[in-house]
């Protein structure tokens, strides 16, 4: 199992294939995504890598935060995940994964934060119907009806689809196929949307429910300190 990797989504455009068809695409750009920290077996129980991802301020990071960021010997960053992985997959700490970590045609699963819609009707939030345009009903069409019944249950259940607040929530999209990576600018096009506004982190993996393409990079494609080149220890697998 590979890890993933920290993205900020740019937003849509398409590309045009050698046949002259458009497919549409959502562009991923990877801004200095470097390995912070390990989590191994021995020390924390499993085994995983923390990644950081943007250009955060000295003054709004905390001491421990910038020490931290100073063992890895990286700049503090605006977001940091966690992945897991296999131990056999770990990459070194300070290292920058690179965007051909993905190949083209291979897929992926990616998550992000919805955009907010604010108060929504139970038409717009879950897929209504809503009430019939006559015999009697007025002025209450796009209602959801009744919430429940009288002396039995005598309540409203819990998780009750009601109007409320719509969007905000994390939301992962699978099997989504890589179009094109671009190594000088870092950047990931994905075919079709991805949740999220435009400026959002948005987390992308390998897909867990296709196969992976042989020609995949292991553990992955990064580059060290000083080095423009990935190091000799990466093998194709």
């Amino acid at each position: 199992m590979r890890s993933g990797v920290i993205a900020q989504k740019v937003g849509m455009t398409r590309v045009f294939t050698d046949a002259g068809e458009h497919v549409p695409v959502t562009v991923l750009k990877m801004d200095g995504c470097q390995v912070v920290a390990h989590r191994t077996m021995e020390k924390n129980g499993y085994t995983a890598l923390q990644l950081g991802i943007g250009h955060a301020k000295v003054k709004n990071v905390s001491k421990a935060e910038r020490e931290r960021f100073a063992r890895a010997e990286v700049e503090p960053k605006l977001r940091i995940e966690e992945f897991r992985v296999d131990e056999t997959s770990l990459i070194p700490v300070g290292a920058e994964i690179t965007a051909d970590h993905f190949v083209p045609g291979q897929f992926v699963d990616v998550s992000g934060v919805t955009l907010g819609k604010g108060f929504a009707g139970p038409m717009k939030r879950w897929n209504f119907g809503g009430l019939r345009a006559t015999h009697g009903v007025s002025l209450s069409h796009r209602s959801h009806g009744s919430t429940g019944g009288r002396q039995d249950p005598g309540k409203t259940f819990k998780n009750k689809k009601m109007a409320g607040h719509m969007g905000v929530e994390r939301v992962t999209t699978l099997n989504l196929r890589v179009v094109q990576t671009d190594v000088a600018r870092g950047l990931i096009l994905v075919e079709g949307a991805v949740p999220g506004h435009a400026g959002g982190w948005i987390r992308v993996r390998d897909a867990i429910k296709k196969a992976l393409p042989k020609d995949v990079p292991v553990p992955g494609k990064f580059r060290v300190k000083g080095d423009g080149a990935a190091p000799e220890e990466q093998k194709e697998g």
